[in-house]
């Protein structure tokens, strides 16, 4: 996976190259959805519509998905979609093993409340029961923080340095070292961040726990007796009967084959491989309360709670939302090369599972199962407020998420439209009424604050995950915040020289600097040029991304090194000769 420079600090995806070998039928045939055979596809005259949409997002030659769909114990859907291997020229299969990703985080969550059951642990506990000289720096980091993505503990997929030992393999100690020292993005318990770190402890605090490395407690204690004969940590080295190829998305979404990483890293947080049958016996298991004391299972699936009232939107290893008005339990994955979402409705007994062997840009698996399940539901997508023009302006501008990032709200005719900053994807919401807006793409809701009679902030909530803090809306035009940055100081051409060169900002991974005319360029390992441009003789903005570049000296006056901020993150580049 490659690092771009725009986007340095923040969460990497995990990458990886999938074997893909033949499909092997004897062994896959008992590995089909109860009362279908492995070679069964499945449709219900009910999901015909979206037979035909998913036909037309994974079509044939490309990279494509498995989908399976019940309620209860009966399959409406089962059915595969485009390739398992383009160049070989394999057609999916239903009964193809696909990665999981992030999916993963709901077995480590029950294997924890599992040993938690047993009162092997209480996830109260802090985690220096289990790792003693680990730097909490001061605070108390539970269990639950870490099941929760509450602990603060710095995701290590968000770690530049990281990138440089993807490749590498790695033990869980090694891993661990690799965040540990990192310090806390905020107090334990005091706000929510997507972290495959804290799943990564807890993956080690099973093993200390159980005495069974992380991969064999899951089969013993969950496959094994679910009859999930195709789930499986994944290791490269090991034969997969129906692993699919994973495919990453390029420039003009020209399909690649993904890149490789150790599979030692996604670890507990994002390892395992299955397919939609094994899903659906894992959904159906969930459904019928398996494994866990029922208090236990509440607690899973209700949202931890945040200060102030604002919910987390995440349980124990679940997100919490809603799906046409009804509580969903679900989770997404994202692994390079692959994407998935499962989703159950508890109150319609509905299973939904797709698996796709192609990243989200290529199509988005939780769209796919989101209108399934609305569509069986019998809840149509949410109707679409028409809004004059004119009452559209007063939405248009600027407002600030934090000191450095803003979002902006533009209107092109009677359509309008959000994008995160200079250089942001620009995306359509469309009107719901009551000064709320939907992002028809990926459900979510942005609702505009009004006092006095004019807008004054907007709050975006997201269809799955924590709500945003209202971002106040400032004085900025939209075209001022969308405007090429202007140089605000001229730096002589000898200081502009004094800048060039390589900073390491981790093992392998450099940002080559060097003088444009008046300017700067910067260019990081693998990457294209980013225009960096003076706000002081020192600092530069990037004008591509929301992000700048300091540079530092030494008594001497000779330049030391970089300091990258963006997002509120700020890390060393020291200058290399």
């Amino acid at each position: 996976m490659m690092i771009r420079l725009s986007h340095m600090i923040r969460a990497l995806a995990l990458s990886a190259v999938l074997a893909a070998p033949a499909s092997a039928p004897a062994l896959l045939a008992q590995a089909a959805a109860p009362g279908v055979t492995a070679s069964a596809q499945v449709v219900d005259p009910s999901l015909a519509a979206v037979d035909s949409m998913l036909a037309a997002a994974y079509p044939a030659g490309g990279p494509g998905a498995a989908v399976i769909v019940a309620r209860g114990d009966r399959v409406l859907m089962r059915k595969a979609y485009g390739m398992a291997d383009i160049e070989l020229g394999v057609p999916m299969r239903p009964e193809h093993v696909f990665r999981l990703g992030s999916i993963t985080k709901q077995f480590t969550a029950v294997a924890t409340l599992m040993l938690a059951d047993e009162g092997k642990l209480s996830l109260d506990d802090d985690i220096t029961k289990f790792f003693p000289d680990y730097p909490t720096q001061g605070r108390r980091i539970t269990v639950e923080h870490l099941l929760t993505h509450t602990s603060g503990i710095r995701s290590y997929t968000s770690i530049a340095e990281w990138r440089a030992k993807a490749r590498m393999d790695v033990t869980p100690a090694e891993l661990i070292a690799a965040f540990r020292d990192q310090p806390m993005d905020f107090a334990p318990g005091e706000d929510w961040r997507y972290n495959n770190s804290g799943y990564a402890l807890l993956g080690a605090i099973i093993e200390k726990v159980s005495g069974q490395s992380y991969a064999d407690c899951l089969r013993t204690r969950l496959f094994e007796p679910l009859g999930m004969t195709n789930t499986r940590v994944e290791t490269q080295t090991a034969i997969i009967p129906g692993r699919v190829r994973g495919y990453g998305v390029g420039q003009g979404r020209a399909i690649t084959n993904s890149e490789y990483l150790s599979l030692t890293h996604p670890y507990s947080a994002g390892a395992l491989v299955s397919t939609v049958d094994d899903m659906l016996r894992w959904g159906q298991s969930v459904q019928a309360g398996r494994f866990l004391k029922p208090e236990t299972w509440r607690r899973a699936h209700t949202a931890f709670a945040l200060p102030a009232g604002r919910g987390s939107g995440y349980g124990y290893g679940w997100f919490l939302s809603r799906v046409a008005g009804e509580p969903s339990v679900e989770h997404g994955g994202d692994i390079n090369g692959f994407s998935s979402h499962g989703a159950f409705i508890p109150s319609q007994r509905l299973h939904v599972y797709v698996l796709s062997n192609a990243e989200r840009g290529f199509a988005n698996p939780e769209t796919f199962a989101t209108r399934i399940a609305e569509r069986l539901m019998g809840r149509a997508a949410p109707a679409f407020v028409a809004v004059p023009a004119a009452e559209l302006d007063a939405y248009v501008g600027v407002y600030r998420v934090s000191a450095d990032e803003r979002r902006v709200v533009t209107r092109d005719g009677e359509r309008l439209f959000l994008q995160r900053g200079r250089g942001g994807m620009r995306q359509e919401i469309r009107a719901l009424g009551n000064h709320e807006f939907i992002n028809p793409n990926t459900g979510t809701r942005i609702a505009f604050l009004r006092e006095g009679g004019r807008v004054t902030g907007l709050r975006v909530n997201p269809r799955i995950g924590p709500q945003e803090a209202v971002s106040p809306r400032t004085d900025e035009s939209p075209a001022e915040a969308l405007a090429p940055l202007a140089a605000r100081v001229a730096v002589p051409a000898a200081v502009l020289d004094s800048y060039a060169g390589d900073y390491q900002l981790a093992p392998n991974f450099i940002i080559t600097i060097r003088r444009e005319g008046d300017g700067l360029k910067g260019r990081a390992t693998g990457q294209g040029d980013i225009t960096l441009v003076a706000q002081t003789e020192s600092r530069f903005a990037a004008q591509e991304a929301q992000l700048t570049v300091e540079f530092e000296r030494d008594a001497s006056g000779a330049v030391t090194r970089l300091m990258l901020t963006q997002g509120g993150r700020t890390q060393p580049a020291p200058k290399i000769k």
